[in-house]
């Protein structure tokens, strides 16, 4: 056997556990290379439970879509109403811990044997953390979330329509879609490389809840735990799909006057999911890698553009305003919970929403940080998650923001009207102020596809990942099958209750979550250190007994 087959025999997990050298070596033949092979890649009961509640959800929803989107609306707000507090604390909680390990004598550990080093390039890593992760986000949220908090102002801190106004909109939008986001998703992606990647386990959640919950973990709960992990990625995932499908209609509707309804949407979703199905199959070193970095470029190009021509003075200095009063408030923010019943739907909508959209997206995230994170270190790990996404959303949210707060109080726009009835129109509305519209539009619609395709198919291979074992290359046919699975769950969920079915999909999916990263963070603690590749003080032995000595 070559030693190419080797490798990809011995760096797949089965069920929590590895192919040893020994089993490995006896695969001597073609026919025993070929069982080796089908007992490491074949999709386990994970696979198969995940497959028939996900397909017996969308035959519910199809079935009695108003008792569903009744169902869903009652449990989102009481979820809302009775735990929302537990999304600001868990986010909270994973800030301290990350700064932590990163301080701590952990932060030198690698992310795989001491002598692994990255696999990818820093410009490639980061731009697949970027534009895989949170892509679609930037274009349908870059000027709508400030614009909608300039409208209406959060917990009724500031007057509509005052420079106050405009500084708290881009300080909550900072707060959404900053550091409590990314933490989070950092000890999601934290704790599987390196069980992962140190410790030699497979990829799934309940493998790295083994230290907190034992042995457990490996029989029905910890498969209940896996299985609940896919529906949950599913599910945050289609709210993305939801709102990139909203984001192309609207795009077209501003170039060729083509309408924004439910089957414009679901014809786009249903061509979209092909296309990032078949680069799902391409591999996370081929698609993910060059959609990412194109995407990324095309970003910083269109940022550039609109700061250039749109108010730069007024951008800039809205920016270091409202980033001075989001670190000085950021620990009275960060536990800011609602005052009253029209706060709490402010909440539900927007805070609590997103952080229960970062939760639902915790354990996709995580293993896809984890797939391209091998080799580097833990300190290196938490500074990229968490400090250069944090820092480039804030300079977009900023730009696009700034630049549309900017033309509801100075121009003659009514921008924030037409935000305030669907904001999937902001974006656009606002590049149609600036020079050259039609062409800006174009590539918007081009990088919200790019968008759409890279964080589909990165959901995709997770997907892939979760039900194959938590193999980190599964099967093409696995990927097929949840690239197109994904596709139609959106279409389901959109045509049962639009964008808002989506939300309160993603919210109720992640409530369980606040309990596993936490239980997970533990874990990842305790992982830490029973590390035998740390400096551990010990006693030594005779008249020495008193003295600590380092070994490792």
């Amino acid at each position: 056997m070559n030693t190419e087959t080797n490798e990809t025999l011995e760096r797949g997990p089965i069920g929590g556990s590895t192919l040893t050298g020994g089993e490995v070596h006896r695969a001597n033949s073609a026919a025993e290379t070929r069982k080796v092979r089908r007992k490491l890649y074949a999709p386990g009961s994970v696979f198969f439970a995940s497959l028939l509640l996900v397909i017996a959800l969308v035959v519910w929803a199809a079935v009695a879509p108003e008792q569903v989107n009744k169902l869903m609306g009652s449990a989102s707000t009481w979820s809302a109403q009775y735990i929302g507090w537990g999304y600001l604390l868990v986010t909270l909680a994973c800030i301290v811990l990350l700064l932590f390990l990163a301080f701590s004598r952990y932060g030198g550990i690698r992310l795989g044997k001491d002598g692994d080093r990255p696999e990818f390039s820093n410009w490639a890593w980061l731009s697949m953390i970027l534009g895989a992760v949170m892509g679609i986000g930037l274009i349908s949220y870059g000027a709508a979330e400030p614009m909608s908090h300039f409208m209406v102002p959060p917990h009724g801190r500031a007057e509509q329509g005052t420079m106050d106004a405009a500084v708290n909109a881009l300080q909550f939008s900072y707060f959404d879609w900053g550091p409590n986001a990314w933490a989070l998703f950092g000890v999601f992606g934290l704790a599987i490389a390196y069980s992962t990647h140190r410790r030699g386990n497979s990829g799934l959640i309940s493998v790295m809840l083994r230290p907190v919950l034992g042995k457990s973990m490996d029989g029905w709960l910890g498969k209940t735990i896996d299985v609940f992990t896919v529906l949950a990625t599913l599910f945050g995932t289609t709210t993305s799909l939801g709102l990139g499908a909203s984001q192309i209609a609207e795009g077209f509707n501003s170039l060729f006057g083509i309408p924004t309804d439910v089957f414009v949407k679901v014809v786009i979703i249903g061509g979209v999911t092909v296309i990032f199905t078949l680069s799902a199959l391409s591999g996370i070193g081929k698609g993910i890698k060059w959609l990412s970095q194109g995407t990324m470029i095309g970003a910083a190009l269109i940022g550039v553009f609109v700061l250039v021509s749109g108010p730069t003075g007024f951008i800039t200095n809205i920016y270091f305003r409202s980033m001075g009063q989001f670190i000085s408030e950021f620990p009275a923010v960060a536990l800011l919970t609602p005052s009253g019943a029209e706060d709490l739907q402010w909440m539900q909508w927007w805070t609590y929403f997103m952080m229960a959209w970062w939760l639902s997206w915790g354990a996709f995230v995580g293993i896809f940080l984890a797939r391209i994170s091998k080799g580097r270190t833990i300190r290196e790990f938490v500074v990229a998650i968490m400090g250069v996404p944090s820092l480039v959303f804030s300079i977009w949210f900023a730009i696009f923001g700034g630049t549309s707060i900017h033309q509801e109080m100075f121009g003659n726009t009514r921008i924030g009207e037409a935000t305030l009835a669907d904001t999937n129109s902001t974006f656009f509305a606002m590049l149609a102020e600036l020079p050259i519209p039609a062409v800006t539009s174009v590539f918007t619609v081009i990088m919200v596809v790019l968008f759409f395709i890279t964080g589909a198919d990165s959901n995709t291979y997770v997907l892939g990942t979760l039900t194959s074992g938590g193999n980190m290359y599964p099967k093409r046919p696995v990927l097929a099958i949840w690239g197109l699975l994904t596709g139609v769950c959106a279409i389901v969920l959109l045509l049962v209750g639009g964008l808002q079915a989506l939300q309160q999909a993603a919210i109720l999916s992640a409530v369980p979550f606040t309990v596993i990263v936490t239980l997970l963070g533990i874990s990842l603690i305790k992982e830490l250190r029973c590390d035998t590749r740390l400096p551990v003080p010990v006693y030594a032995a005779g008249d020495e007994k008193d003295k600590l000595q380092e070994v490792e």
